[in-house]
């Protein structure tokens, strides 16, 4: 007979405000095998968890059922407690009472009726449970970052540092990312490429990391602490070992007709080119889009002028596979598409993104920082920043959410101008200002106290082109009257949006996303920088918007993680894995091609029918690979893949428990 114990929790007046635990612990207590039936208010303290423990030992409990919050929060802190009292950890139960019942109901009649069925077919399950014993596996001291931004950077520089192999991947021609594009950083004003450029290179010379450029992942395989990542590197067709970087090439190519990618497609590039002056590797790349020797077969003047005879038109893709213990993705943000905001005039020479202005203004950017308007040439002495496009906008075309940067870049856009040329009339146009970091609203109250920037509470309705000059139409809402700007310039602060492959990678790597294809975290407080994916770590925008400190921070929050994982000997595995009837087994493989960790192999056995030995394929599991997902058991025509607890007997007796 099965000696159980029953422990419902209040969570505070989490659970007890809309379930009335008094009455689930009543209900549950003369269920067959149930021997102690109690209540407490917080049952994850130190004071819970060691009633349970004191229990154990005193009633002689050989069955753990727990009514509190999701399992994903507190099964492993239940289970570690019954283990230090000598109890099997897979012998503890979890009924959901919290996300299930008193989050979903505000009847208490209701959410207490559903407690008590969910307590009930937990105590059935746990029943029917049986100890299990968990495997080991070595882990793989190598990492993986994906994204060559600040946040990837940052990232594998500090795994590196704690003595670790780290493979950086990025999927262009350059490390650096967006931090590369932007001249100063807020609140400091401090030069963005003299903070980041030393890291580049630190990046790309540290013994510890093998930086892939011009790369994407292709596949990923495997479970934590043993991914197997295979790599597509896109042919440059410049041989990095033998290229110097002395510019020859660029300088001779006579396709100068591309756009430049980093300078926003402000101005042209040749065919063969590096993105910017800084960047790591310093080899360029042939766009074969633009190349005239791979249109029309002729031409090849790179080639001819290359002295060390690095120009390779005859590369491939090529495929590089390796394990890795943990995989960062630090893989940054885009901006969201305009095509959709016509009322704004883009593109207009004199209408420009925030990047694009950042791009204008940079002593390194097409103009060589000299601010003028692309349409004449002329300095432009009237500026509209307007905020907030497609950030908070409900509408199909927009973004909902808050990008969070975009308050301080335009103060920081408007603050350098001011500086430059102080008879620069700005007006910035707003729905709210957020400035949540530290000294950020003092940083804003400059711009507006200190140089005199013209702050307009309201919405732009139409930016009308009227010759020289760019009408813009607004309300002022705290003055309750509409207005109008004839501007010289209009700066659009544009909506930060998730990459358009961020839906395929997420695939690839078997994580969650969230509405607007931002990675998902595990746990939004308690793990903010791990995904649903063991092993699998986040850091930087590719979560959602984040200013540079932000991200920094999250990027060694990621590489600490990473660190913690790599520096294991081996993994505990879990226990609940699939296991194979053999006598039921038909060998159809269904089995295996759905398995998502390759976990499922077919051998030849000999099975005894009816006294005859019989040689037949069947399945067999690799439980150091198996992660107990469960998909085999639903694929399984003939029933024969059952789930270490979690058979097909146990969920039945649930079933039946809350039909009765």
């Amino acid at each position: 007979m099965r000696r159980i114990g029953v422990y419902v929790c209040w969570c505070g007046s989490n659970i007890a405000g809309t379930v009335d635990v008094e009455r689930v612990r009543d209900a549950v207590k003369d269920m067959p095998g149930v021997v102690h039936s109690v209540d407490y208010q917080y049952m994850c303290s130190e004071v819970g968890q060691n009633f349970l423990k004191d229990a154990i030992k005193e009633k002689k409990l050989d069955r753990i059922v727990v009514a509190a919050c999701s399992p994903r929060m507190h099964e492993a802190t239940f289970r570690k407690a019954a283990e230090s009292a000598g109890l099997n950890p897979y012998l503890v139960e979890i009924a959901n009472i919290r996300e299930h019942c008193s989050w979903v109901h505000k009847d208490k009649e209701i959410g207490t009726e559903k407690a008590i069925a969910l307590t009930k077919a937990a105590i059935a399950k746990a029943t029917l449970n049986e100890e299990l014993i968990s495997g080991t596996t070595q882990v793989e001291k190598r990492a993986l970052v994906v994204g060559g931004g600040i946040a990837g950077i940052q990232t594998a520089l500090d795994i590196a540092d704690a003595g670790y192999k780290v493979d950086l991947v990025e999927q262009s021609p350059s490390i650096g990312g967006k931090m590369a594009q932007i001249d100063k950083t807020f609140p400091t004003l401090d030069c963005s490429a003299c903070i980041l450029t030393p890291k580049m290179v630190d990046a790309a010379a540290h013994e510890n990391i093998t930086v892939h450029t011009y790369s994407e992942i292709e596949s990923v395989t495997g479970f934590v602490g043993n991914f197997n990542v295979a790599i597509k590197k896109k042919p440059r067709y410049v041989d990095m070992d033998k290229c110097t970087g002395c510019g020859i090439c660029i300088e001779k190519c006579p396709s100068k007709k591309g756009k430049s990618e980093f300078e926003e497609g402000l101005t042209n590039r040749t065919a063969i080119y590096t993105p910017f002056a800084q960047s790591v590797p310093k080899v360029p790349v042939i766009d074969k889009n633009q190349c005239i020797k791979f249109k029309i077969g002729k031409c090849g003047v790179c080639s001819i002028v290359c002295g060390t005879k690095a120009i390779d038109f005859e590369q491939k893709d090529m495929i590089i596979n390796e394990k890795y213990g943990a995989i960062v993705l630090a893989t940054g943000f885009d901006l969201i598409n305009l095509d959709k905001f016509g009322e704004y005039s883009y593109p207009h020479p004199d209408v420009i993104t925030s990047l694009e202005f950042e791009r204008l203004t940079n002593a390194a950017g097409p103009t060589s920082g000299k601010f003028i308007r692309f349409s004449d040439g002329k300095r432009p002495k009237k500026l509209v920043f307007i905020q907030c496009v497609g950030s908070r906008d409900k509408s199909e075309r927009g973004k909902s959410y808050c990008s969070k940067v975009c308050c301080m870049y335009t103060a920081k856009h408007a603050m350098l101008i001011k500086d430059k040329y102080p008879d620069t009339e700005i007006s910035v146009f707003y729905i709210d200002i957020r400035t949540p970091g530290k000294n950020f609203d003092e940083f804003h109250r400059r711009a507006v106290e200190e140089y005199g920037v013209n702050y307009i509470k309201g919405t732009v309705g139409k930016v009308i082109p009227d010759g020289e000059k760019l009408m813009v139409q607004g309300v002022d809402l705290l003055a309750g009257i509409p207005i109008e700007i004839d501007a010289d310039m209009v700066v659009l602060a544009t909506a930060t949006c998730a990459k358009p492959d961020a839906v395929t990678l997420k695939r690839k790597l078997n994580i969650s996303g969230d509405l607007n294809n931002f990675f998902t975290e595990a746990h939004p407080k308690l793990k903010p920088v791990e995904t649903a994916s063991a092993g699998i770590y986040l850091a930087g925008a590719c979560q959602g918007p984040k200013d540079i400190p932000e991200t920094v921070a999250q990027a060694s929050a990621a590489a600490a993680k990473a660190i913690i994982l790599l520096s294991k000997k081996e993994l505990t595995n879990n226990a609940c894995i699939s296991k194979v009837n053999e006598n039921k087994c038909s060998g159809c493989k269904a089995c295996s091609k759905m398995c998502p960790y390759d976990a499922i192999s077919m051998e030849m056995v000999d099975i005894y029918d009816h006294g005859n030995v019989v040689r037949k394929q069947v399945a067999k599991v690799n439980e150091a690979l198996c992660q107990g997902c469960g998909g085999c058991t639903v694929s399984c025509r003939p029933g024969a893949i059952d789930l270490k607890g979690y058979t097909n007997k146990q969920i039945m007796a649930e079933v039946d428990t809350i039909c009765l």
